[in-house]
């Protein structure tokens, strides 16, 4: 097994884990091969693993987070302008929260700052789409290939997609309040290292208490349709004789609220069970950029028609990009 694969599989995959489950199951009489035992080993393997995985990563991105306070953000992406700009604050979405719900504020807070709106959507598309955790994530499960093309093509959409609101000019469907709010917050004093990690370990508790629901309920759908819905019902669904699989999945992410911790584990399945890769990942892509709660928080920030647009170029974009997965399957997977 070269570096890759034990990275891959044993790391990230955490095959080890999922060996010692069926192990441990076995021995306590249950047969895994079963549907019952079947789904009781994918829940209890999936949601360590998640855990595991979940806790490590917020770990590490709070403690970059902490040199990077909303403040000095602000500071940051004012020196940038133009294509630059939008590109900047795509990459610092990428080091924010891990959902649309927790992106929002901040959004709000650089909008009144003074930034550029089209900076501050570039910012909003991405931090939800294509967080740190979502690469790391997705490499353990569809390979380091799918993982990076799916961030690429999120920050392209997130560059994309505010380039196209700065150039409408949209300023006046943001709720006045927001421009009243003045700045994002003082300037943070400098941390030591210890309140660094004090800061990171916070944000882990803090966090997992809001994922944790949303992980149980993921894997808990995905160990159904892993061992309990037949593979045919999904192959004829969203498997590639399905022309409109891609849009149906969009649709179907839309209405669910979780991030990308909750929604892996039913991509993995739906994945295993015949859908299209494509499918799969615009499904994880609107659960976790356009869910309903988050377009109600954002809509109290800005107007219906800017809302729109925002809804309109992220479901274009997550269309594009699952039709394009579903083109380049043959040579990503």
């Amino acid at each position: 097994m070269n570096f890759w694969d034990f990275l891959q599989k044993q790391l990230l995959g955490m095959q080890w884990l999922h060996d010692l489950v069926g192990q441990l199951l076995s021995r306590a009489g249950l047969e895994i091969t079963s549907r019952l035992g079947g789904s009781l080993h994918f829940f209890l393997y999936d949601v360590v693993k998640i855990t595991i995985l979940l806790c490590t990563l917020i770990f590490l991105i709070s403690y970059i987070q902490s040199y990077f306070p909303p403040e000095r953000s602000k500071k940051i992406l004012g020196r940038f302008h133009g294509l630059a700009a939008n590109t900047m604050a795509a990459l610092l979405g990428t080091m924010t929260p891990f959902c649309s719900c927790s992106s929002i504020p901040l959004f709000m807070g650089f909008t009144g700052a003074g930034l550029p709106l089209g900076v501050t959507f570039s910012f909003l598309i991405s931090s939800p789409m294509v967080d740190l955790g979502s690469l790391v994530l997705l490499a353990g499960i569809f390979g380091f290939r799918i993982a990076l093309v799916y961030v690429l093509l999120g920050l392209v959409i997130a560059v994309l997609g505010g380039t196209l609101i700065q150039k409408l000019r949209m300023e006046q469907y943001v709720a006045s309040f927001i421009f009243q709010a003045g700045a994002v917050d003082i300037d943070f004093p400098s941390l030591s290292q210890k309140n660094r990690l004090v800061y990171a370990k916070d944000q882990v508790l803090n966090t997992f208490r809001k994922v944790f629901p949303y992980i149980l309920l993921g894997v808990g759908i995905g160990a159904v349709i892993h061992n309990w819905i037949p593979e045919q019902w999904i192959v004829t669904l969203l498997g590639s004789r399905n022309p409109f699989a891609v849009i149906l999945a969009t649709l179907a992410g839309v209405p669910m609220y979780a991030d990308i911790f909750g929604t892996v584990p039913i991509a993995e399945t739906l994945l295993a069970k015949g859908a299209q890769l494509g499918v799969v990942l615009s499904f994880m892509m609107a659960v976790t950029t356009l869910s309903l709660p988050s377009m109600v928080m954002l809509g109290k920030a800005i107007k219906p028609k800017l809302l729109g647009l925002f809804a309109g170029i992220c479901t274009a974009g997550i269309i594009l990009v699952g039709y394009i997965f579903n083109l380049l399957s043959a040579i990503v997977i």
